[in-house]
């Protein structure tokens, strides 16, 4: 597999080798040597989620409170789903900033996302399946949300499904009724760079 870092430090895209035959493909989904060669330290896998979705549901976007916030290696076995990092790190060079792995069940790719950004996907057929291996369990306490739809992030969330069809953007309430990025900032939700940095850094040790 290769693993490189997007253009948001901290996300990187995990593309994997197929290898095909008669009865179909093999591939490795996850390689613990490989990923701590390029993140640098291991993926403590303490919660694994699936989640199954419409074509046009938007999830997220969704963080956790740093330390120790949950780092999540996510992959879409089924369908296809268009995946965001986004950097809500307050004093980050790139805060604010996004970018985005399309997620498929031809390319089983997979994105990582390390402690202190945002993740937000959109489905763009029925039935997506989304899979998040996670370094921490769900804590609703420490859980916060940002609007997908914040016109200062401003993601370019498609308008047409992988069968070209129209997209019909689909929210929880939840996600619906969060805070923009400058509403988080303002009221102190959001992570500082330097306290991930510096969580990171105790992981890497």
């Amino acid at each position: 597999m290769e693993i490189r870092e997007l253009s948001v430090p901290g996300a990187f895209e995990v593309t994997t080798k197929h290898f095909p035959d008669s009865r179909g493909i093999f591939l490795e989904a996850y390689k613990s040597s490989e990923f701590e060669k390029a993140v640098g330290h291991k993926l403590e896998l303490r919660q694994a989620n699936i989640s199954v979705s419409k074509a046009g549901t938007v999830r997220g976007i969704h963080f956790a409170d740093v330390a120790p916030s949950q780092a999540k290696y996510v992959m879409c076995p089924k369908g296809a789903i268009l995946d965001f990092a986004v950097d809500i790190r307050v004093g980050s060079p790139t805060f604010g900033q996004y970018d985005s792995v399309l997620l498929n069940d031809k390319d089983r790719n997979a994105i990582y996302l390390s402690e202190g950004l945002g993740h937000v996907f959109i489905a763009l057929e029925d039935d997506s399946v989304a899979l998040y291996l996670c370094n921490a369990e769900f804590n609703p306490g420490r859980e916060h949300g940002i609007s997908p739809l914040d016109k200062d992030i401003n993601l370019p969330l498609p308008e047409t499904a992988r069968d070209g069809s129209k997209l019909e953007l689909l929210l929880s309430e939840k996600d619906t009724a969060a805070p923009t990025l400058a509403e988080a900032k303002e009221s102190g939700l959001l992570p500082s760079y330097e306290d991930a940095k510096a969580f990171i850094h105790w992981l890497d040790e």
